[in-house]
């Protein structure tokens, strides 16, 4: 791990856990967390026609944490991170998560980005791009991340298990603790 990451990536698929680490990170770093889903969906679940430049104003800052999604501005993330933890949980992991919090965030009308809410939980049976149906769909899409990656300024941390993950943040927890008293 680099000293002192100050732009900081977490990947994965929907359901691994990229936006809660993203929180702690940020948490324990200091760093500000821009959750990227909430620069994407505007109103009623449409792309806002600002996100590319949203981006490419949270990339020009200094320190930074945030969600690697998105593939339009995946090289713009790319550029200027110096870490990537990489969430590579086991599949019933990921879905167990997606289906729990599209039940609570449903069965709770969760406002989210925009004033959005989750839709009828019927209509997974009817939109293909339900977010359950598309988690499945897209589970295996990170399977080769690690030979797809071309960036030689990048350090790439990958978690294979909550254990891991548990693992790692208490050690970048620890580091960061060090560093603030050296």
């Amino acid at each position: 791990m680099p000293e002192r990451p100050q732009r900081i990536l977490v990947a994965g698929v929907s359901g691994s856990g990229k936006t809660t680490l993203a929180r702690q990170i940020a948490d324990i770093s200091g760093i500000t967390h821009t959750e990227i889903d909430g620069l994407y969906h505007g109103p009623n679940w449409t792309p806002r026609a600002e996100f590319v430049d949203d981006v490419r104003e949270l990339v020009a800052a200094e320190a930074w944490v945030t969600e690697w999604q998105y593939r339009d501005v995946r090289p713009l993330l790319l550029s200027r991170a110096e870490l990537l933890i990489w969430l590579d949980l086991p599949t019933h992991m990921v879905m167990f998560r997606v289906i729990r919090r599209t039940l609570s965030r449903r069965l709770n009308r969760t406002v989210l980005w925009n004033n959005n809410v989750e839709p009828p939980l019927h209509t997974i049976f009817r939109d293909p791009e339900h977010i359950i149906r598309w988690a499945w769909r897209t589970r295996g899409k990170y399977r080769d991340m690690h030979q797809n990656l071309d960036v030689e300024h990048l350090d790439v941390v990958r978690l294979r298990s909550r254990r891991a993950v548990r693992d790692w943040l208490a050690e970048f927890s620890a580091d960061a603790a060090a560093q603030r008293h050296e």
